[in-house]
């Protein structure tokens, strides 16, 4: 089931925030509520969307909780885990509890990694995980097709995140593992053409949290071949992920969180060291692209 999913769109939620710099899972609900009436497939939670660095052990944890909570069982929940060993175990123990459909297993951010510790590392979370699949979630590809191909070897390793602009290389990693892992693409719809011209499915999604419907049409494009029409729905959204990118990558949650409470979904601001909120000129251009496609309106109807 979960590896079946993986093959449609993984929407990385966010984490709202109150005034006073409290997590407020509950003004997720309405957020969850329309993306799973649209279609989508996987909720994440602590993702890279939902600053899973910013939050503290605990706060990831409730987060985890409150989104499978409110998510159901309408669908998988997909909750990630990762910093020290100890934490990504404590993660994993906490998902199993709450009833999480599987773990996205964060790539260590640890400067001195080896590909052989990174194996150990999800060995120990798969134990820890009672029986949970894994999703590895690799942003740096530079360890080798060889290497990756090894990690998917874990027990428990259903299928992998690819979040390195590098469909060669995703296509070597794949041609390595085994045939049954599932390689979804991992930098949201606007890569997904070239990762699905290779082999992977799926995709990873912000957008989802904005404007799912869109998500959806483009992955049922790119699931038809047809790549002309994923490509001119990918266009239009193309100021969102502009905006997202900006600042070294550093407005990219807060794109999010800005065009949520622009259409009156206010989930707080984004915490530090991300950047908040968005500069006049930003702003401007992230209220011209709601504006433009209906979504401004439609939240005032």
């Amino acid at each position: 089931m979960l590896q079946q999913a993986l093959t449609g769109i993984s929407g990385i939620l966010v984490t709202p925030f109150d005034e006073g710099d409290r997590i407020a899972p509950a003004r997720l609900q309405p957020i969850i509520d329309k993306a799973l009436a649209a279609g989508m497939h996987i909720p994440v939670v602590n993702g890279n969307t939902g600053e899973f660095y910013g939050l503290t052990m605990e706060e990831a944890e409730e987060m985890i909780h409150a989104v499978t909570g409110m998510v159901d069982g309408r669908a998988p929940v997909l909750a990630g885990v990762g910093r020290s060993v100890g934490d990504a175990c404590r993660l994993a123990r906490a998902a199993a509890k709450a009833g999480a459909a599987g773990l996205m297993v964060h790539q260590p951010p640890d400067p001195f990694t080896a590909p052989r510790g990174v194996k150990t590392y999800l060995s120990r979370v798969a134990e820890a995980a009672d029986g949970l699949p894994l999703v590895l979630y690799l942003r740096n590809d530079a360890m080798g097709a060889a290497a990756i191909a090894d990690l998917c070897s874990v027990p428990g390793v259903v299928g992998v995140k690819w979040a390195s602009a590098n469909p060669l290389r995703l296509a070597e990693a794949m041609a390595a593992s085994d045939p049954s892992i599932v390689w979804v693409g991992g930098l949201a719809e606007v890569w997904a053409p070239a990762f699905y011209a290779v082999g992977a499915r799926g995709f990873t999604s912000g957008l989802i949290n904005i404007w799912p419907e869109r998500s959806m049409a483009i992955h049922a494009a790119l699931e038809g071949g047809d790549y002309a029409c994923a490509r001119a729905l990918i266009a239009d959204m193309a100021p969102f992920e502009e905006i997202r990118a900006e600042e070294m990558n550093g407005t990219n949650v807060t794109g999010v969180k800005a065009a949520l409470a622009a259409v009156g979904q206010d989930c707080g601001p984004t915490r530090a060291p991300s950047a908040w909120p968005l500069t006049a000129a930003q702003d401007t251009r992230m209220r011209a692209f709601l504006q433009a496609n209906g979504l401004a309106r439609r939240s005032a109807a």
